[in-house]
């Protein structure tokens, strides 16, 4: 593997961690301040509904980049899943995990909402499922970091 592009990818998964920190602080500020504002209402909702959705966004980019930079194939049906999936994965002599398999539910649910809020626009979102969802990123969010410290340590051992 050349420097270059380790280097690149290390650069990229910062950048990412800085964002997804931001995402997870907007997300705490919203619900500290908007929410308690307007209420639980539609147009609150929606708030929630986009930083969720933009967290997970964030992280599978950096899984997308880590993917393509060791050359994993996915499979074309359902890449999503099959890219958290192998992001679990250790490949003997070619890479460690980029998640660890106990934050792999939490994630499989940010998953599941991002690509439900992609596919159904005319829906109100149910609050006990936003406070769910919510519960599940705060639960992900350390372990994320974690995950993320682990392999760009690996990756600058390269």
């Amino acid at each position: 593997m050349k420097e270059k592009e380790t280097a690149e990818l290390v650069g990229v998964i910062e950048k990412n961690l800085r964002t997804l920190n931001r995402l997870r602080s907007s997300l705490s500020s919203a619900l500290a301040n908007d929410v308690r504002i307007l209420g639980r209402t539609a147009n609150a909702a929606l708030i929630v509904a986009g930083l969720l959705d933009n967290y997970y966004t964030c992280l599978e980019t950096v899984f997308l980049r880590i993917s393509h930079f060791f050359e994993n194939e996915l499979s074309s049906d359902h890449w999503h899943s099959d890219l958290l999936e192998k992001m679990t994965i250790h490949i003997e002599g070619v890479r460690i995990p980029a998640v660890s398999e106990s934050n792999q539910g939490n994630l499989i649910e940010l998953l599941k909402f991002r690509h439900f809020r992609r596919y159904y626009f005319e829906v109100e979102y149910d609050w006990d499922r936003l406070d769910f969802l919510v519960k599940k990123l705060e639960q992900a969010h350390p372990m994320v970091q974690a995950d993320m410290e682990r392999f760009l340590k690996f990756l600058r051992a390269l």
